[in-house]
């Protein structure tokens, strides 16, 4: 690979508008590791690129939950939360679950009544409306839960900043146990327990979990506080790893980093994933066509939206109602019901981002922020949107839905830019109505009064965290390789690296001077080529989304003339056979 500094290929700007950067990659460490493991030179690489010794690597390719796994009791409040819901299940308490709406929600939602349950506790899951309820606990659905016999209350991937609502709650004499990740405050909630790794006297190192991984080592807790009172004296002790495949999931879709103890939990929950022992994601798998053994990639940009797509545009619990299924009947019937809310709601993001991104360029963006706010945009789709803004700017995106003097906003970030910790401390300014957040994604609400403001202090608060100059926007690539050297054996061993996603980036590869022998539009905007090299071979590729986009214009329109092209190898099963694809992210000229 030519490379000018660090610059791959003299590439400065890319058709997408991006610098393309190598990865720091040691030869020497490289070399080490390959001896010491017995891995390809290519897979060294890219371990050392990721910051992956040679005494850590054995831990990184095979992550053991045995060896990764903590023991709850670090966690601030785990005890007394184990103490109360222990208390609950033996005395014969219904539990009521109050989750959030998206699919860390929705799944550590579902691992509570599912452990629940089965050690014959009593348990009711309400999920809030996002267009009726908003963000979070509200005081008249706690109220309701405790008239419809609730005894305790256990808030998942929410309540940390409720402090208004879980007041009410406490003065109405209702017992609420907060189980939370985001960002929190050095003041609490009035709750019985407070669990949150991201509390501010906090030290159990745990930060990075999702919700649900933060409900499993709950579950792990209160197992154990049952099988010390004696609970398992009579009856089976049930087995809590078959219910990773939902940790899976939430931690997955949440884009928390895929590291320590998160890569455990992930790399294991898609083995139990495999079984398809869970009945509402096998259904969810067959409604969408998922027929090989789950990734990351399933996950997260599969199942993860159609879970989702109930509380973003239709019925908000219906994803954890899916999750908790015994009956396949009914599972069908509801992953149909997500897959048409689902495509429901890609009708309506495309509408909000093309508006979106006309807005943006007639003037939404500032040196480090991307902002779009607008009166006629679905709540529900904002936070898809203002990804695919984050994505394509390579900036933090906020975008606002109005309604009645009221903008409900979301926000995404990029890494390296703690996006939550800036819509707290807007909140806290009185500039916002509510908001938090973590460091990956921020939610909030803001009075028209306040936008202009609000926006300036979000902008000069993210500056302070990028630079003056703004984010440089950069595509950073671990080696090049030709498409004859692009094969079904390259993609597998790069699987060995695998789950991939935030803090474990899938590894990125560029093909120099290929050229395009052959393309074509595949469904409604995805764009479809055939590469070959200055060696010979020849590679399948896809680029989605890129119709009447710069990189999909130049895929089609290239003539016979060369081009860098990036992107992601990976493998491509069809009836029965094995061989290598490209997924393209990024083409350049060559210069």
């Amino acid at each position: 690979m030519s490379e000018s500094g660090n610059v791959v290929l003299g590439v400065e700007r890319s058709y997408t508008g991006k610098r393309w950067e190598s990865s720091d990659s040691d030869d020497r460490s490289a070399s080490a590791m390959s001896q010491r493991h017995g891995l390809s030179d290519i897979v060294s690489r890219v371990l050392v690129a990721r910051g992956v010794g040679i005494d850590t690597a054995d831990t990184f390719l095979s992550p053991s939950l045995r060896s990764l796994l903590p023991d709850p009791a670090q966690l601030q409040d785990m005890e007394k939360a184990a103490e109360r819901l222990s208390e609950a299940i033996l005395s014969g308490e219904t539990i009521g679950v109050f989750g959030d709406y998206d699919v860390d929600g929705a799944t550590s939602s579902a691992l509570l009544q599912r452990f629940v349950h089965s050690v014959g506790g009593r348990v009711d899951i309400y999920v809030p409306d996002r267009l009726r309820e908003g963000y979070g606990p509200n005081l008249p659905a706690l109220l309701g839960m405790k008239s419809s016999g609730v005894g305790v209350i256990v808030t998942v991937d929410c309540g940390i900043t409720a402090f208004d609502p879980l007041a009410g709650a406490a003065e109405a004499g209702i017992d609420v146990v907060v189980v939370d990740h985001h960002a929190a405050e050095p003041r609490l909630p009035e709750a019985v327990a407070v669990v949150n790794p991201n509390r501010l006297d906090d030290d159990s190192a745990m930060g990075q979990l999702a919700a649900v991984g933060v409900a499993f080592l709950l579950v792990i807790a209160l197992n154990r506080k049952l099988r010390n009172l004696g609970h398992y004296q009579n009856r089976p002790e049930p087995n809590l790893m078959q219910w990773l495949d939902l940790v899976a999931l939430g931690t997955v879709c949440d884009v928390v980093p895929l590291v320590g103890l998160n890569r455990a939990l992930v790399a294991q929950g898609l083995k139990v994933m495999a079984r398809r022992d869970n009945i509402g994601i096998r259904a969810l798998s067959d409604v969408a066509s998922v027929d090989e053994a789950p990734t990351t990639y399933h996950a997260g940009f599969i199942l993860g939206p159609r879970v989702n797509a109930g509380g973003r545009v239709g019925e908000a619990g219906l994803g954890a109602r899916l999750l908790t299924t015994a009956n396949e009947d009914e599972a069908r019937e509801m992953a149909l019901r997500l897959d048409a809310w689902n495509k429901e709601r890609r009708e309506l993001e495309t509408v909000c981002l093309e508006e979106a991104v006309d807005q943006v360029e007639r003037g939404g963006m500032d040196d480090g922020l991307v902002y779009a706010s607008a009166e006629n945009w679905h709540a529900g789709v904002i936070g898809i949107v203002a990804s695919r803004l984050k994505e394509r700017y390579n900036r933090p995106a906020c975008v606002v839905a109005w309604e009645g003097g009221v903008g409900k906003g979301s926000g995404r970030s990029i890494t390296g830019v703690d996006l939550g910790s800036a819509v707290i401390a807007a909140r806290q300014s009185d500039l916002l109505v509510n908001g938090g957040g973590h460091p990956m994604a921020a939610g909030f609400s803001v009075s028209e009064d306040n936008e202009l403001a609000f926006r300036k202090f979000l902008a000069d608060h993210i500056e302070r965290q990028v630079g003056p100059g703004g984010v440089v926007r950069s595509l950073m690539i671990d080696a090049a390789v030709q498409p004859a050297g692009a094969t079904a054996e390259l993609a597998l061993d790069l699987a060995r690296i695998a789950p991939f996603g935030a803090g474990n980036p899938e590894p990125r590869f560029v093909l120099p001077s290929a050229r395009v022998a052959k393309a074509d539009v595949v469904g409604e905007n995805h764009v479809r080529c055939f590469l070959t090299g200055e060696t010979g071979g020849r590679l399948k590729a896809i680029s989605f989304r890129s119709l009447g986009e710069p990189h999909g214009d130049a895929i089609l329109n290239s003539n016979g003339m060369p081009l860098h092209i990036a992107g992601h190898i990976r493998v491509d099963r069809w009836q029965g056979r094995e061989e290598a694809q490209l997924i393209i992210e990024d083409v350049a000229a060559v210069q």
